[in-house]
């Protein structure tokens, strides 16, 4: 059986905090769990934080501001982001550094204080989780994975969805290629994305609005190597739509 525990109680999240510590004194963790965290907090910890104040729009972001209705001082930092602008009409998709392909390049106006700040995606998402993951095994001795998560929309699916940003302690996959299915049918392409789906189960006990930025999740145990968020980017080369 699947358990998926709220770590309630924490704080505002400013630059600098001891995430780690924060989320380990507020819950009973115990060996082989699952903490997922969001993004947001890890991104607040770590101050990947904007001050759109302090932002002076190009001509491009003034144009595509102009274009869709909205701020270009943020139409610039999602520019600052990205390496890739994929879409820009209605709204900006674009591909990040880290090879996400996400609406705005992540970049966020929504839970972060203050009304001209906003909120940019980790620098190393992976490394972000592996820094989680060691702090909490340094306070409470206990090894747990950590996933941390964002929301993404889906092409060609109504709804945003958590998906894995970082992984670290636990196989971001399962791959069954070459194993035979009920049937003794080999199955050919069946790669599961065993993080994605624990990152969206997680965000049932987030929600938006209930202030719940970390869940624990006990009682399921992934197969495999550990590995990393990375690996669940698709590689150019084999993007169908590019």
């Amino acid at each position: 059986m699947i358990e998926l525990h709220a770590v309630t109680g924490l704080p505002e999240i400013a630059p600098g905090d001891d995430l780690g510590a924060l989320i380990a004194k507020r819950s009973d963790l115990a060996d082989g769990d699952i903490l997922v965290v969001a993004q947001k907090v890890v991104s607040k910890m770590e101050g990947r934080l904007r001050d759109m104040r302090e932002i002076t729009p190009g001509a491009q972001a003034i144009e595509l501001a102009r274009r869709n209705n909205s701020d270009p001082r943020q139409v610039q930092a999602v520019i600052d982001e990205s390496v890739r602008l994929v879409r820009t009409e209605r709204v900006i998709i674009a591909e990040t550094r880290h090879g996400f392909i996400c609406a705005n390049a992540g970049v966020d106006h929504s839970n972060v204080p203050g009304e001209e700040v906003l909120s940019l995606l980790p620098v190393d998402p992976d490394a972000s989780a592996a820094l989680l993951r060691d702090r909490v095994r340094e306070l409470t001795g206990r090894s747990v994975a950590v996933i941390v998560s964002d929301t993404f929309g889906r092409a060609w699916r109504i709804g945003i969805q958590n998906v894995a940003l970082g992984v670290a302690g636990m196989p971001p996959v399962i791959d069954y290629r070459g194993k035979d299915d009920d049937f003794g049918r080999t199955m050919m392409g069946t790669v599961v994305a065993v993080a994605d789906e624990l990152a969206g189960a997680a965000e049932l006990v987030m929600n938006k609005t209930d202030r719940v930025p970390a869940v624990v999740i006990r009682g399921y145990r992934a197969a495999g190597e550990p590995g990393t968020g990375r690996q669940l980017v698709r590689p150019a080369e084999e993007d169908m739509f590019r």
